[in-house]
């Protein structure tokens, strides 16, 4: 069975490069498939470069910045095309999540379905952040499992892995919501399908290059979401 790491991209092509070989050098199995918004500085042709040294790096090319939501659902469906993928892997380019934590998530999915990568359990913690951003975060993730029940600490975070089973049980067409409160709905589809989840600690890490895509738009975003999913049919 096959195991796919996806990774959004827009503009890290400083990150790339250090992401990827990181990957493969602590999980030679596994496949890594870049989601590239036709970044303008050259992200995608960094992939390119290092598909000569890497069989099992694959890069989807869109054609313009559609937002995190569109990217991963259209990464979804093609990843799913091949009965053979077990598990789907979501991490960011960024270098926040670490690719040491990659080999006991798939272990550990092997007995559930979804393995979230959390900050919010013992162990698990933000560095690099100021402090509005910590307590933003975490009062968020707390306000987003009052209201929709989730069993997990971490509604937010990107780093997860999946059941492609029960990926492919949900309808993705149906997710109305962009941006990072994509995640959330996400994860709150997976919940309502009858998944299992466990959280392991990780340490989040502040963007190593490039610049953040935290905006009050996606704050926004966060804060309404809980509201739209459980009104929601879902």
């Amino acid at each position: 069975m096959k195991n796919v790491v996806i990774i959004p991209t827009y503009n890290e092509k400083e990150n790339v490069g250090i992401i990827i070989p990181m990957i493969f050098n602590l999980c030679p199995g596994v496949i890594v498939l870049v989601v590239d918004d036709n970044s303008p500085d050259g992200t995608g042709g960094e992939v390119k470069k290092l598909q000569k040294n890497y069989k099992n790096l694959d890069l989807l090319e869109r054609e313009k910045k559609d937002g995190l939501a569109k990217a991963y659902i259209h990464a979804f469906k093609e990843v799913l095309k091949d009965k053979e993928v077990s598990t789907v892997i979501m991490m960011d380019a960024d270098l926040s999540h670490d690719p040491k934590h990659l080999n006991d998530m798939i272990e550990l999915r092997k007995k559930y379905d979804i393995v979230v990568g959390s900050r919010y359990v013992e162990g698990g913690r933000t560095e690099g952040w100021e402090l509005y951003r910590r307590v933003l975060s975490r009062f968020g993730n707390i306000y987003a499992k009052l209201i929709t029940r989730m069993p997990i600490n971490e509604c937010t975070g990107g780093f997860n892995a999946i059941n492609a089973d029960v990926l492919r049980r949900i309808s993705l067409d149906e997710i109305n919501v962009a941006g990072y409160a994509f995640i959330m709905h996400f994860k709150y589809m997976l919940f309502k399908s009858g998944a299992t989840f466990i959280e392991i600690p990780i340490c989040f890490k502040n963007r190593v290059e490039g610049v953040s895509k935290l905006s009050n738009m996606i704050i926004r975003e966060g804060i309404l979401a809980p509201w739209k999913m459980i009104f929601s049919k879902e």
